[in-house]
């Protein structure tokens, strides 16, 4: 069975180099693996050290990533609104592109950074690998992206709603007009119908996957400052309240071993041990895992398979 390993947290502490370790580390270990970035400022190309680029690439053997890219629910965003206004059009009621615009400036659709992220969860869903790691964006986003189904199904439930209150005037409008001959020339292409049933299936699909403790596992990335780790409490409050299976929090850039004789060093140790402490006492159910500050201070892809080695057991 396909599983699936989330990284989530405060921008910039590590989530993507978390991410990109373990699936090295999986991919190692002889596993086919995906790596997914659903962070819209991605940086997985970097952790690997490769140059910028578009679409899915092999990273090593058995190692594949992908990073998403906002076109791809922008296109869907239009297909949603051009079917509706396709609709109306029939009724004698037209949108022009300015009017749609004003339709995605409103917010009638939800965010594209996030459409297109679970589009790109989705499309990894039937495919041939063992496992997928999934870097997502910053707290807020990842947030929105896990409220997103439940949005886009009401969006589409009355997006759907309105095209049948359409279809059936427009029926009612040509049977009044035309009679018979109506019916002798056919009532319209049924070729259209439900596009948008398939999208909310779809992201439907991904939904039950992220709940599903049996395929999926989300992670938690932290520092050990008071800020990120105040904003990591609450952040894993949300996960578990919306019923999220939750594991792990790793604690990256955690110092040790200091020099006895610098003051600033054993401060900062004493700091750092201090914050971690809290989050164990927080939720002594977790596993929380520490990453040393040498290892995350190291920017080499050569760095990543000791780090893979503490993330993957």
């Amino acid at each position: 069975m396909q599983r699936y390993v989330f990284y989530g947290g405060k921008g910039g502490v590590g989530k993507t180099t978390c991410a990109a370790a373990t699936a090295l580390a999986l991919a190692d270990r002889g596993e086919r693996t995906l790596v997914v970035s659903t962070d819209p400022a991605h940086s997985l190309a970097d952790a690997y050290e490769l140059d910028p680029g578009t679409g899915r690439r092999q990273v090593a053997e058995d190692l594949w990533m992908v990073e998403v890219g906002p076109e791809a629910g922008e296109r869907t965003f239009e297909a949603v609104l051009s079917t509706l206004a396709a609709e109306l059009r029939s009724a004698g009621i037209r949108l022009d592109d300015e009017e749609i615009e004003r339709l995605f400036a409103a917010g009638v659709a939800p965010g594209s950074d996030e459409l297109a992220a679970l589009e790109l969860l989705a499309d990894t869903l039937d495919e041939d690998f063992d496992r997928v790691v999934v870097d997502t964006a910053p707290t807020g986003h990842t947030l929105r992206l896990l409220d997103l189904p439940d949005v886009l199904r009401e969006t589409l439930a009355a997006t759907d709603s309105l095209r049948g209150q359409v279809s059936r005037l427009v029926d009612r409008t040509r049977t009044a007009v035309l009679g018979p001959a109506y019916y002798a020339f056919g009532r319209g292409s049924e070729d259209d119908e439900d596009s948008l049933t398939e999208l909310a299936d779809r992201i439907d699909a991904v939904r039950d996957l992220v709940y599903d403790p049996d395929r999926a596992e989300f992670r938690v990335v932290t520092t050990p400052e008071p800020m990120a780790v105040a904003e990591t409490r609450r952040f894993v409050d949300d996960l578990r309240d919306d019923g999220v299976p939750l594991e792990t929090v790793v604690v990256n850039r955690v110092l040790r071993d200091v020099d006895a004789d610098c003051d600033r060093c054993r401060a900062r140790a004493a700091a750092h041990d201090e914050q971690t402490r809290a989050l164990r006492e927080a939720f002594p159910e977790l596993d929380v895992v520490e990453i040393p500050e040498v290892d995350a201070t190291v920017a080499s892809r050569d760095a990543l398979p000791e780090l893979g080695d503490r993330l993957v057991e």
